[in-house]
């Protein structure tokens, strides 16, 4: 049987020992947290800017629609990845998986809310140079300048999630103040997607999508609609 001395040593050493333990157990949780936020982001960024090309998709909502959100549901475009699968249905998922990573490692909700967006912003960009693209460039060097502010702006929200992940205390203090720069840069960047989409949604250029997309114009008789005139 230990005496005292000895006994005191190895309940100490063993409560030591368990709190050693554990610390290292929570230091690697958080980085395997961590770590499953970088590789979230990383498909997440993958795909926002993954678009190969654009088809023919749903019917286009009627006019005034408030469903409106984006220029593939007021056109009736789907955009389309490498294998051709729906590349806005790809996108919602591995968000959804992001947000949820990042809520789990301790991201605040608006800063993981404002890296989603940045990414949401950024494929809007680059569906609508897409488009663009098909629809005979109308857009002009207004189309890449669109994609680089999208870029900078997500460049931004990921730095400041990162941030928040990785060095919080630090971060923490001028946290207000990053997100204040991130509502102004979104704002900018709204009304650029805001004039590319007026754009590329009037009627002579939507023909010429139409027209290249679908040239016997079999999807109008499926929409029921009546083809443009001049498509």
């Amino acid at each position: 049987m230990p005496g005292l001395v000895e006994l005191a040593y190895t309940t100490g050493g063993g409560v030591v020992g368990a709190a050693l333990t554990n610390y290292f157990a929570k230091v690697q949780d958080r980085r395997g947290l961590r770590a499953e936020v970088h590789r979230q982001l990383a498909a997440v960024r993958e795909l926002s800017g993954g678009i190969r090309g654009v088809a023919i998709g749903a019917a286009p909502p009627a006019p005034g629609d408030a469903r409106q959100a984006s220029i593939a549901a007021e056109l009736g475009i789907a955009a389309l990845l490498e294998d051709g699968t729906d590349a806005r249905n790809a996108l919602r998922a591995a968000l959804a998986d992001l947000l949820t990573a990042a809520l789990v490692a301790g991201v605040p909700r608006r800063v993981a809310d404002f890296a989603g967006g940045a990414h949401e912003r950024l494929f809007e960009s680059e569906l609508a140079r897409t488009i663009d693209r098909r629809a005979g460039s109308v857009l002009g060097a207004e189309a890449d300048r669109l994609v680089r502010t999208a870029q900078e702006y997500q460049t931004a929200a990921a730095a400041l999630l990162l941030a928040v992940l990785w060095r919080p205390w630090r971060t923490r203090p001028r946290l207000r103040r990053r997100i204040a720069a991130l509502r102004a840069e979104v704002g900018s960047l709204h009304l650029l997607q805001r004039q590319a989409i007026a754009v590329l949604t009037r009627p002579e250029h939507a023909a010429t999508l139409y027209a290249r997309l679908d040239p016997d114009g079999r999807r109008w008789e499926t929409w029921g609609l009546e083809p443009p005139s001049h498509a």
